[in-house]
């Protein structure tokens, strides 16, 4: 562990290691009540610190062996037999999230995501269309929610997609899967709903609801979405049918789009990337009476490839607010980056339904608590510089820097911790450095259309 003077060698950077190691005390504190006993407690947290070090692949083995265990034994008990409910530490994690991330900008995303597996054993697997791989693989998937504003997103909710009529109806399979008697076949749309209903029920105040169009198409998702007054831009096939006119003509949304005049488009951005503002043009067009609903259409200015997006509000809204919430869907895919890179989404080596809840679910803790520490280290956290902010200065202090710097504290090193953020400070001026270039040449072409 660092020592008193390592600390105070690096005063002035944004890393306050006392203030980290504090923070995580408090983090596993708030699930240390879903523990009955104290050997599984104890394990769980040894658990979360492996996720966060910088061993290279996250499953029971190497995380025993990084936490100092003689065998992976505590870790895979944990895992599969310890008495806990992995639903309540959910539920834990989504106040932990709401708590550091909350504003009054957030907006929920669903989606999903794919884990390849090679046999039949796993619960939920088969051959099956997933995003991760871009093609039909063995695979299980996972659907879920995150929650994103402009402190922060963060991944608060998971379900494991389980297929009709390769595991709901054979009761053989479920049972040894583990897949309780409860669990029955849903649609990802019906999974989504189920966990928007939970957060909003929790407390979850996000005005916005956003996802990919296997969610946009399903009209369940959306009314009831409506039921609940939370707005929503889904994306949507070009081949969906509107109600343009007042509702008085039909039409395809690929055919609105080309009938639009040039007036109809406006160039806005739909957030900054890691190349500059993401800028492409929009147009949209009021779908019913009432003004609260529209047809959102994307155009790529290079390609001219479009995008559809179906909108509802409660009141009226600017284009631009439909724009932002439409380019804050990319968060969650940010979310399963940096899940998955950093601490060990799909590193797991379990094949139990309950097993599988509980390592996504530590996971999710772990990457809340790296959301976390981010929103802490902004600027606005380290204004005890009482300076202004100046070109040289090093980019914020990202989720995969933070990992790296946090697993760097975990363990004992001949690297002093002056070298350490000496290095974190290197390669953030060189980002600052390298987006700077990437604005420049973005902002030089045109802003408006």
């Amino acid at each position: 562990m660092w020592t008193h003077e390592d600390c105070v060698g690096a005063a002035g950077h944004s890393v306050d290691a006392a203030r980290w190691l504090a923070m995580f005390d408090r983090a596993m504190a708030r699930i240390a009540g879903r523990f009955k006993r104290v050997e599984p407690r104890a394990t769980a947290r040894a658990l979360v610190l492996a996720l966060l070090s910088g061993v290279e692949r996250k499953n029971c083995w190497r995380m025993a062996e990084q936490a100092g265990y003689a065998r992976p034994g505590p870790m895979q008990r944990l895992l599969r037999s310890a008495r806990w409910d992995a639903d309540a530490v959910r539920d834990d994690i989504r106040s932990y999230v709401l708590e550091h991330l909350g504003a009054d900008d957030s907006v929920l995303i669903v989606d999903e995501t794919g884990f390849l597996k090679k046999g039949t054993a796993s619960a939920g697997v088969q051959r099956q269309y997933t995003g991760t791989a871009g093609r039909i693989e063995n695979t299980q998937v996972g659907v879920f929610l995150a929650y994103a504003s402009s402190k922060g997103r963060a991944l608060i909710d998971r379900r494991l997609y389980l297929p009709d009529a390769s595991w709901c109806q054979d009761a053989e399979r479920r049972a040894r899967a583990g897949v309780p008697e409860q669990a029955e076949f849903a649609t990802k749309p019906t999974l989504a709903g189920q966990m928007i209903t939970a957060a909003l029920d929790a407390g979850i105040g996000a005005s916005w609801v956003t996802g990919d169009e296997a969610y946009g198409q399903d009209p369940g998702l959306r009314t009831m979405l409506e039921s609940r007054e939370v707005g929503y831009v889904l994306a949507v096939a070009c081949s969906t049918r509107v109600r343009i006119n007042r509702g008085r003509t039909a039409a395809r949304a690929d055919a609105v789009a080309d009938r639009l005049p040039a007036s109809a488009w406006h160039r806005q951005s739909a957030g900054a990337g890691a190349k500059g503002p993401r800028y492409y043009d929009w147009a949209w067009i009021e779908i019913g009476a009432g003004g609260h609903r529209h047809l959102l259409i994307r155009r790529n200015p290079s390609s001219g490839e479009l995008a559809f997006y179906l909108c509802w509000s409660p009141g009226r809204v600017p284009l631009s607010e439909l724009v932002r919430v439409a380019g804050i869907r990319w968060c969650i895919e940010e979310c399963f980056q940096a899940a998955k890179g950093q601490v060990g989404l799909d590193h797991y080596q379990v094949r139990h339904w309950t097993s599988w809840h509980r390592h996504v679910t530590l996971v999710m803790l772990a990457l809340a608590f790296l959301a976390a520490l981010a929103a802490d280290a902004t600027p606005a956290r380290v204004a005890e510089l009482n300076r202004p902010a100046r070109s040289t200065d090093p980019i914020d202090l990202s989720v995969p820097e933070i990992r790296h710097l946090f697993g760097a504290l975990l363990i004992p090193s001949s690297t002093s911790l002056y070298r350490l953020l000496h290095w974190s400070n290197w390669r953030r001026r060189h980002q600052a450095t390298a987006r700077r270039s990437h604005y420049r040449l973005r902002l030089a072409g045109p802003s408006t259309g």
